[in-house]
């Protein structure tokens, strides 16, 4: 007999269910017949699925970059299809360079915006993420990507005041770092190396999203913060396709400070250092 994932993924694919394996504790691959393999994720919170599935849809709408399928959710569980895996190449990055650029100038209705039917309390891994959309992005990712956490941090003891005061800093000088105010961008949302498979197909495939309207600038310095096979190469294609505002490297650092902030709150105080790093790089950008 099926597990209950394994009965998710018969009901959402109307296909019968030959096999399970367990990945992870959350992560189930599930065999169909015919050999066609699916993923079911199991989630406590249902509107973060819900903000998943409503995001992997969103990105794929763009006709972009490749994201997985999704079948059918219900309160705790996510069905999509597996990514058969392959090797990391320089043409992959250079064609998911190009598809990036071309998922973030797709566009979105404001900065903050959910993906369509997405709850605006969504999540980021394992961190709530709130969508509300903004006018102004230095006004919004302050209100509602950077303040939020470092609240958070400070009240669990990860971030002392004072080191709070320097990421204050950073919010209040905002429209002076931010760079040329450009249009909100349709992002993956959480794009670290993690959520980059590089597939069998010779393609890149987007996973995990926490997809919303935010700054093209923050897909990109997500994916320098933890690394990504021929980063090079995906840089060089995108700024082919859609070229970077003079001084976009020199905002990395305070578009890591929203993930770092995140990390700070889910894991501790090692990553409490580096947001504070951050900070005062970008405070030096002034």
């Amino acid at each position: 007999m099926p597990t209950t994932e394994g009965a998710a993924a018969a009901r959402f694919t109307g296909s019968p269910v030959t096999g399970e394996r367990p990945v992870s504790g959350s992560l189930t691959e599930v065999t169909l017949d015919r050999g066609r393999v699916v993923m079911v994720k199991r989630g406590d919170d249902p509107g973060a699925l819900r903000a998943e599935a409503a995001g992997l849809r969103w990105l794929a709408d763009a006709g972009t970059v490749r994201v997985p399928a999704v079948h059918g959710l219900d309160r705790h569980l996510l069905v999509t299809d597996r990514v058969p895996p392959g090797r990391p190449s320089i043409r992959a990055a250079g064609r998911f360079g190009r598809d990036l650029a071309a998922l973030h100038g797709a566009g979105a209705p404001a900065f903050g915006a959910p993906p369509p039917d997405g709850p605006e309390d969504a999540a980021i891994g394992l961190a709530p993420m709130r969508n509300v959309p903004g006018t102004d992005w230095p006004t919004w990712y302050a209100e509602h990507r950077v303040l939020p956490y470092l609240r958070a941090a400070v009240d669990c003891g990860t971030l002392r005041p004072g080191e709070a005061a320097v990421v204050a800093d950073v919010c209040e000088r905002l429209p002076r770092l931010a760079g040329p105010a450009e249009p909100p961008a349709r992002l993956h949302g959480d794009l670290w190396n993690g959520n980059v498979l590089w597939g069998a197909d010779g393609q890149v495939w987007l996973i995990d999203p926490a997809a919303h309207g935010g700054h093209r600038e923050t897909d990109l310095a997500m994916l320098h913060l933890f690394g990504c096979p021929h980063l090079g190469e995906i840089l060089d294609a995108y700024q082919q396709t859609a070229p970077l505002a003079d001084g976009w490297a020199d905002r990395v650092s305070l578009h890591q400070l929203f993930p770092l902030l995140v990390h700070t709150v889910l894991f501790g105080r090692g990553y409490g250092e580096q947001a504070l790093a951050a900070a005062r790089a970008a405070l030096r950008g002034v």
